[in-house]
């Protein structure tokens, strides 16, 4: 700084104005001390910033499933929002593991990031406390978390499996299957409680629902669960399937062409998410949509407001899911 001073002809001072306060230097100035920088290769020590700041410029967000692209698409709502913000994003990967998820949390409070948004395995774990211990702003992404130390933006899936299973009812099945994923995600267990309970509403019997659950919510899960499906009684074998994500629903659509079944005259497929692929899908997959960069967006704009805000109030932001039906279900 001292040598972009002297080239520029002004003082320290003017020089750590144009970097945090360039609003306050006439833009003569400032565009002399900008050239000074760019002929001397200038380049702010950021890390001494944040050590004298004690925060960084940045968010993190921390992902359940890098290879689901519905993450992918909240994480770009983070994004735009960290980016008004003036502010970079880290993005980490728990790949459904809690204890992997506990080593990037301790990595990035050493990194003294402003706010960390998190998409948990057990969004009631204990190390999540420790975060609110630290003082750290958090944000639940795509999960509810007990009490109210928090805030949390998601959507409601109860609803979600409710309005998956009455479409496939409108659409005159009679028998239909759940397919999820591990009972251990919240989420599966809600977006089945609401299958369950629209099923018996409408006064089906519930030998003629059938749910398999699913080790891991995958394409390579979605066609086993075909497999299964496949091989069920032909008297018990549903003609409707609610897939507890697109990515399951998807490998359930790949399975089922490869074994001669039509699409949606011998199975009806809805999926959950309505992730870009849904649509462009050999055959247009049915799904319930999620606002993904919505919720990333809100989800960033909360953490922001608490790492700023003294008047911050933690939030439970829900939003409302919508069916996008295509020609995987629609006869």
């Amino acid at each position: 700084m001292k040598d972009v001073a002297a080239a520029a002809g002004v003082s320290l001072g003017t020089v750590s104005n144009v970097m945090n306060r360039p609003e306050v230097v006439s833009a003569r100035t400032r565009e002399r001390v900008e050239r000074a920088m760019a002929d001397l290769g200038f380049v702010r020590n950021e890390s001494a910033r944040q050590l004298r700041a004690g925060t960084s410029r940045t968010l993190a967000y921390v992902m359940l499933d890098g290879s689901n692209p519905f993450f992918h698409d909240v994480a770009q709502g983070i994004e735009y929002a960290a980016e008004d913000a003036d502010l970079s994003l880290f993005i980490c990967n728990s790949n459904s593991r809690p204890e992997r998820e506990e080593v990037h949390l301790d990595r990035l409070l050493q990194q003294r990031v402003q706010g960390i948004l998190i998409t948990p395995v057990n969004p009631d774990a204990p190390h999540l406390d420790e975060l609110s211990r630290r003082g750290v702003p958090m944000v639940i992404v795509d999960r509810v978390r007990g009490g109210a130390d928090c805030c949390s933006v998601s959507v409601d899936d109860v609803l979600g499996g409710r309005i998956a299973i009455e479409h496939l009812a409108e659409q005159g099945h009679e028998r239909v299957a759940v397919i999820g994923g591990p009972e251990s995600l919240g989420q599966v267990r809600e977006r089945l409680e609401g299958a369950r309970q629209i099923w018996a509403e409408l006064g089906r019997s519930p030998d003629d629902f059938v749910y398999l659950p699913t080790e891991a919510m995958t394409v390579a899960e979605g066609r086993s669960a075909g497999e299964r499906l496949a091989g069920l009684p032909a008297r018990r074998r549903p003609t409707g399937a609610f897939c507890a994500n697109d990515l399951l629903a998807l490998g359930l659509l790949q399975q089922s062409i490869g074994s001669g079944r039509h699409i949606p005259d011998d199975l009806a497929i809805v999926g959950f998410d309505d992730i870009e692929f849904a649509a462009a899908a050999a055959v247009p997959l049915t799904s319930v949509r999620q606002p993904r960069q919505e919720l990333g967006r809100a989800a960033a704009q909360l953490v922001l407001d608490e790492a700023t805000n003294p008047d911050h109030r933690h939030q439970q932001l829900s939003f409302t899911p919508e069916l996008v039906a295509r020609a995987s279900s629609r006869r």
